[in-house]
């Protein structure tokens, strides 16, 4: 039995296929289906088909109760990137400024020290922590709910090329196949399948970022929560993931902690550090950059554990 030759038939017909069906249509598609045909349909378009079968398939994603039955890749990274050391960064689409800035920290941190950045290239946290890996430098993987040759969304077509370009862009689903509600769900197995742990920045009580954490837990996966305000509604999943035995993150090194490696302080401009103890304000006046450019240099010393802050005074931990 051919792997993408089920892979084609479960997006041409919109099922969910872990295995062939009892359908005279697979019978007859299988008797027909030309594999070689279309592997180089696929290489013309810069696309690839890893079969769960094959040696280079991930280990990790391979090892959950329902793996896909391969990945359709796109991007000019090698396979083995799928089976190195990843982390999941999930969160809301709809999220705050500050969950932006935290997921973009952590996914630039995270990637600086080597460790894969994972996530679902949506609007708000999973674009934010693609980019801060890219920023770093580093790996990252978008996982679509969606056909392979679709940027989902399309506003983030350049973030896709440039994710394309170092890393890679998977999805269990042939070209051609338009988003639909319940992919996505499906499309979250897969974005936990391939980490050892999966971090939740912002997600609301019915989050799709809640089925990822979920699953993970499911697969006995470490699953870590940026604990939030307690009347924002945008915190009410993360918190409610702490209250049912999630880990608690207030920096980076929570999870380099897990893996075994240490944090970096990060790179700050014309010596942050030592102009504290501070407010924003006064590092804004002293340094000359903008408030924004404040308050995310900020955000990565304490997400790095290197600074604190008390009654709106920053600190060195």
């Amino acid at each position: 039995m051919s792997d993408l030759a089920l892979a084609v038939f479960a997006s041409e017909t919109g099922t969910h296929l872990l295995r062939p069906p009892r359908d005279p249509r697979w019978r007859t598609h299988l008797r027909d289906f030309a594999a070689e045909a279309y592997e180089r349909r696929l290489a013309e378009q810069g696309l690839r088909f890893l079969a769960r079968s094959s040696a280079a398939f991930p280990p990790l994603l391979g090892s959950i109760h329902d793996p896909p039955v391969g990945l359709f890749v796109r991007g000019t990274a090698e396979p083995e990137l799928l089976s190195r050391p990843a982390v999941a960064i999930v969160g809301a689409r709809a999220c705050s400024g500050y969950g932006a800035s935290v997921a973009r920290s952590i996914g630039r941190e995270l990637a600086h020290t080597g460790l894969v950045v994972v996530s679902g290239m949506a609007r708000g946290v999973d674009g934010e922590a693609h980019r801060g890996a890219l920023e770093a430098g580093g790996a990252t993987i978008a996982v679509l709910g969606c056909g392979i040759d679709r940027d989902y969304p399309a506003a983030h077509s350049d973030l896709a090329r440039r994710i394309a370009e170092t890393g890679l862009i998977v999805s269990e689903y042939a070209p051609g196949v338009e988003p639909a509600p319940w992919r996505f769900p499906a499309r979250n197995r897969i974005v936990a399948g391939l980490c050892a742990a999966t971090v939740v920045v912002e997600a609301r009580e019915r989050s799709g970022a809640l089925i990822t954490a979920d699953l993970a837990l499911e697969e006995g996966r470490e699953v870590f929560a940026v604990p939030g305000e307690i009347t924002s509604a945008l915190s009410a999943g993360a918190n409610a993931l702490l209250k049912l035995g999630a880990s608690p993150l207030t920096c980076a090194g929570d999870v380099l902690a897990s893996f075994g490696l240490e944090r970096d302080v990060p790179a700050t401009r014309d010596g942050f550090l030592d102009l504290l103890p501070a407010t924003a304000d006064e590092l804004a006046q002293r340094t000359g950059m903008s408030a924004a450019e404040v308050a995310r240099t900020l955000v990565e010393l304490e997400l790095a554990g290197a600074a604190a802050v008390h009654d709106g005074v920053y600190r060195i931990r």
